[in-house]
């Protein structure tokens, strides 16, 4: 089936897929656009891990000043310098220095958390559950469970996005990731506090 320029055009809005990828769903789906936008959606997934792969060696360095009394400065990396210069990339990157500025992380994500943080943390963790009066064996399963919600509140990317807390901001700039079409990664920040 021939499909037209202005199908794959409607595709292209409606989803933010590269041009090849709107053309083979249409395709695929006999040039049913709700068909195309469901086999795009589909592979959704696969070509996001394929793109977390690929190396992002542009980017912009974003910053936030809120009141004067906190500043953030961000480092997000692209693939390309044509998406740096993307009002969306360029958006996100704004989006993430303010809700640094906001939250408060200590690490960009859950691989930067040294083992001495989280054994100081897990030992902490323990005491307060061994206070509780619950039994040794429940106490390893609660000191995994508050280690998640330390990750949640200590790493950027675990964190609920300040703009929408029902995502992370790992969701977040994944979505971006698919609408933009290229791998992005938050490298990383500097957070300062008057009299800190």
């Amino acid at each position: 089936m021939a499909i037209s320029a202005d199908q794959v055009k409607e595709l292209r809005e409606k989803t933010g897929v590269g041009f090849m990828e709107c053309k083979n769903a249409l395709q695929e789906a006999n040039g049913d656009i709700e068909e195309a936008v469901t086999i795009l959606r589909k592979r959704g997934l696969a070509s996001l891990a394929k793109k977390s792969g690929r190396e992002t060696k542009e980017g912009l360095i974003g910053s936030y000043v809120h009141n004067g009394k906190i500043g953030v400065m961000v480092e997000v990396n692209c693939e390309t310098d044509f998406v740096a210069r993307n009002p969306d990339f360029q958006s996100l990157v704004r989006d993430i220095a303010m809700h640094i500025a906001a939250s408060d992380p200590r690490f960009v994500s859950k691989d930067e958390v040294t083992e001495d943080v989280l054994a100081k943390e897990r030992e902490i963790y323990r005491e307060q559950a061994r206070s509780t009066g619950k039994p040794d064996n429940v106490l390893d399963k609660i000191v995994e469970g508050r280690i998640g919600k330390y990750y949640a509140e200590a790493c950027l990317l675990e964190q609920p996005f300040v703009k929408d807390p029902a995502v992370s901001v790992r969701d977040h700039v994944a979505a971006h990731i698919q609408k933009i079409g290229e791998n992005i990664q938050v490298r990383r920040f500097v957070r300062y506090k008057l009299g800190e």
